[in-house]
């Protein structure tokens, strides 16, 4: 099955110019499966994960797979893996992994978050997880009725958190903040104990790069672009590699956007501050292989959640033929 693999990835993606490049990515590597994050690998499943990429493509340094995809000097079967926004397994979970795979791999890194911080999502997460009550208000936007979210059994829970995040996501940062705020209030809890050790540490970070990683900016405050304005927009990309600058003595080249879909979370105006803060590259979510006539600064990734080898290769393999000239390209 490996060969056959294999042989199917290095047809759609062949040495030199007409390679594509196929890039994976990730937020967390849990220690233990999580109920509440079903989607989220444990070790043993990303363990599984690198060995089927392993075996289907060639993973490369993520910086040197972006300067070979424009140089049209690709391998054939390239691929690169990717980590967002900054958590913590990244470094005590993914990292001996990949090292054990002799893999490299970037880290997007949400700055504001560092230490002891907790993003928006995650604080609706744990407030959910130890909600002792038997339902609570969803949130009301846009004069909406309140409806009540029943919390009774794990899958209401899980229901509860798609349509709670789903809701408040797009909000501008201060409103999904006091939305947040309101249901920590409701179910009593404030996510104190899980922020102290969600997210990564400077010092992690630093040796991420140190264990050969590369380590990108992923804005201050992982915020959707699109409902900032200019200013707010470029304090957030330009700030983050800033901080990332003073963390590890040099700016970072790569740049993911948080969340992800071009002309939904982010825009051409928001490629245009990425290229003018400084970074080389950027990396969006939208489902294709990149090839040389894409943008620096929109290259797809994507990763299949199938937990089985054939069928992750499979969607791998149809994943490299959605890799199309994007009309928005800045070549």
């Amino acid at each position: 099955m490996n060969a056959l693999l294999r042989l199917a990835t290095g047809f759609y993606a062949p040495a030199g110019l007409r390679s594509r490049l196929s890039v994976f990515y990730f937020h967390r590597a849990l220690a233990q499966p999580d109920p509440l994050l079903p989607g989220e690998p444990d070790a043993r499943t990303f363990d599984g994960i690198l060995g089927w990429i392993g075996a289907q493509f060639q993973v490369l340094d993520p910086l040197e797979a972006c300067e070979r995809l424009f140089a049209g000097t690709l391998p054939a079967r390239p691929a690169v893996i990717t980590f967002d926004d900054g958590y913590r397994d990244n470094h005590a979970v993914a990292l001996p992994l990949l090292r054990r795979h002799r893999m490299k791999a970037a880290f997007f890194v949400a700055t504001g978050y560092l230490d002891t911080g907790m993003m928006f999502n995650d604080r609706v997460i744990e407030a959910v997880r130890r909600c002792k009550v038997d339902s609570i208000r969803m949130p009301t936007l846009g004069g909406t009725a309140p409806r009540a979210l029943p919390l009774s059994d794990l899958d209401q829970r899980r229901r509860a958190l798609d349509e709670i995040i789903d809701c408040i996501k797009f909000l501008p940062p201060d409103e999904r903040l006091e939305q947040v705020e309101r249901l920590e209030h409701q179910c009593g809890d404030e996510g104190e104990q899980a922020a102290a050790t969600m997210m990564m540490t400077p010092e992690q970070v630093v040796d991420l790069q140190r264990q050969g990683m590369q380590v990108g900016g992923h804005t201050r405050t992982h915020p959707i672009l699109r409902v900032l304005d200019d200013p707010e927009a470029v304090a957030e990309i330009a700030g983050g590699r800033e901080d990332l600058k003073a963390i590890l003595g040099e700016a970072p080249a790569l740049f993911a956007y948080p969340n992800g879909k071009r002309g939904r979370d982010y825009d051409l105006r928001d490629e245009r501050i990425v290229e003018s803060a400084g970074f080389s590259y950027a990396f969006a979510t939208d489902n294709a292989a990149a090839d040389r006539n894409c943008s620096r600064f929109a290259i797809p990734r994507f990763t299949p959640w199938d937990r089985s080898k054939l069928r992750f290769g499979a969607r791998v393999i149809v994943n490299l033929r959605r890799s199309k000239r994007a009309p928005w390209a800045i070549v």
